[in-house]
């Protein structure tokens, strides 16, 4: 796997906490995706500011919101009566074997010495916890993520399959996207979205990149993409040998 090059598109930016703590432009998305998805779905971009310091501690203004609002199509008087792309929600599921079910989540790292942030995506089958595949870059986009989720299907040789995973995410922009709801179509996998603020129908992923944030992410203060790069790669390297070998008899999610 080949680093990702940067290729015309600024890095993603950056809005900070109350405590400094810098979250990038990328999780604000996701955080207003996952507001209109609940109560939120009536607000302008003005209440979804107040929703941000509120419920996130950013210190952020309208103005940069209505820029976030406008990038995704999401100020209100653009904004369609009923979702585009209908979610399918997630429920428990009783998981007997590998290839039942896969959960894939985006983190993100930041590169100090060029004061931008990174992307990592991890594909993970709940049953055995290895992580099938992944993407890092200095962005992720829905192309990306499709691009994942091949690999996932091609590494496991499940594309002439019958019986395929259901695919677990959150209301992430690249996952509520046209162009990954009709990948989702084409190789057969049914796509089911987390309700939000449910972390917890996420669990094991989630796990997952807490053990990436703790042994890896906040280990480093990274001077440059590619260091940033070979160190996430090596860390996945050693993650994906130990985890190989376990097998989990049966899990409910």
């Amino acid at each position: 796997m080949e680093p990702v090059k940067n290729e015309g598109r600024q890095a993603p930016g950056y809005s900070v906490r109350q405590d400094g703590t810098k979250i990038s432009d990328e999780q604000i998305k996701e955080w207003l995706m996952e507001a209109l998805s609940g109560d939120g779905y009536a607000y302008g971009y003005r209440k979804l500011t107040v929703l941000l310091r509120r419920d996130h501690g950013l210190v952020i203004n309208k103005k940069k919101v209505y820029c976030l609002c406008k990038e995704l199509d999401i100020l209100r008087p653009q904004r369609r009566k009923k979702a585009t792309y209908p979610r399918k929600l997630a429920r428990n599921r009783v998981i007997t074997d590998s290839n039942q079910l896969f959960e894939t989540d985006i983190r993100y790292g930041y590169i100090a010495g060029e004061d931008c942030f990174f992307f990592i995506q991890s594909c993970m089958d709940v049953y055995d916890r290895s992580i099938v595949a992944y993407h890092i870059g200095l962005r992720c986009e829905a192309k990306d993520v499709v691009r994942t989720l091949q690999q996932a299907l091609f590494k496991r040789q499940l594309f002439d399959k019958e019986d395929k995973p259901v695919l677990r995410s959150d209301n992430g922009p690249q996952f509520i996207s046209h162009a990954f709801k009709e990948a989702c179509e084409s190789f057969g996998i049914t796509h089911e979205r987390i309700p939000p603020s449910m972390p917890n129908m996420n669990a094991h992923i989630e796990s997952f990149h807490r053990i990436l944030e703790e042994h890896c992410l906040s280990r480093y203060e990274f001077e440059s993409y590619k260091q940033a790069y070979e160190t996430v790669v090596e860390f996945m390297t050693f993650y994906i040998n130990q985890e190989n070998a376990i097998k989990i008899k049966e899990v409910r999610v």
